[in-house]
């Protein structure tokens, strides 16, 4: 299925009186995904935090957030691959703090198949607020996910702003990258976005990048969230690649809206513009004086 309709979250933070008003708030915004042609659903870095609701004693606390929501997890994971399954879809669920058996924090995000399997990407690089205030901890592998979709990989957040994690990913055949993210400024958004579009340049590639939305006064962690949904790729009107905007934009939503923001990619252009496009920067990548040796990248299958 190289073409295909990618839905990315401008998702609110919301206060929730239990529960069920989770479960009700996750199953209609996957329906709303579902009832506008989406096969791929992208959630946001951090959403998972508005769980930390459900725990009025430690929500306000940046540590007890982190277990409440934790311990939640394989309840809301189950919650996603039976919603996945149902409606045939992949669904990468807001990214949570999870913590390890070592005693430490990673921030997780999951991928869900059609089938309900589940694949997961920590987060890398650690933010100087989730280093220095939060204590959360870096994960250690980078993975690019074989699915029916084409090749994917994750960079949450501030990855996305590290090119060489996304060219290994490249290397390893990802056609398209998911950033969600967690900005509380429009300055951290731009940082996101920029960071975004500049690997679809580089990598030839589809980039989608989901936020958090909204303000949240009653938790420490993402109080407020500054952000648009958007889905990027190269700005290159070469044939091979069916051509692209010029700006590189092929959807975009209104920033701190909460809303689905849609596009229809093609990962075959993706492969088109690597071999023929009107520049090759996949291809000439090595051509850099400089030019290091990258990451090691686990390729999983997810069919």
């Amino acid at each position: 299925m190289p073409r295909f309709t990618v839905a990315a979250a401008q998702y609110p933070i919301d206060r929730l009186a239990d529960w069920a008003a989770y479960k009700a708030k996750l199953t209609s915004w996957v329906e709303q995904a579902v009832a506008g042609g989406a096969a791929l659903l992208v959630f946001p870095e951090y959403g998972a935090m508005e769980l930390a609701s459900l725990d009025p004693a430690t929500m306000a606390d940046l540590a007890g957030s982190i277990d409440t929501v934790s311990a939640l997890l394989p309840r809301v994971d189950a919650l996603h691959a039976r919603l996945a399954q149902a409606h045939g879809v992949h669904i990468l669920a807001a990214s949570a703090p999870r913590r390890d058996g070592d005693g430490r924090v990673r921030n997780a995000a999951r991928l869900f198949s059609p089938g309900g399997a589940m694949v997961t990407q920590d987060k890398l690089i650690m933010t100087r607020f989730e280093r220095e205030e939060w204590f959360i901890t870096g994960g250690e592998a980078l993975r690019v996910f074989d699915t029916a979709l084409g090749r994917l990989a994750i960079l949450i957040c501030y990855d996305s702003e590290f090119p060489l994690l996304a060219r290994a990913a490249v290397e390893a055949g990802a056609q398209v990258l998911l950033v969600p993210s967690c900005t509380d400024t429009l300055h951290g958004y731009w940082r996101v976005r920029l960071g975004s579009q500049a690997r679809a340049l580089e990598g030839q590639c589809f980039v989608v990048q989901a936020p958090t939305v909204g303000e949240a006064a009653w938790s420490p962690a993402v109080d407020v969230n500054r952000g648009a949904a958007g889905v990027y790729g190269p700005p290159d009107a070469a044939p091979a690649g069916g051509g692209m905007p010029a700006d590189g934009v092929l959807a975009l939503g209104e920033e701190g809206l909460g809303q689905w923001v849609f596009a229809t990619i093609d990962t075959a252009q993706v492969d088109g513009l690597r071999a023929d496009g009107g520049v090759l920067l996949v291809r000439h990548w090595a051509e850099q004086p400089g030019a290091v040796a990258l990451p090691p990248v686990d390729v999983i299958s997810l069919r």
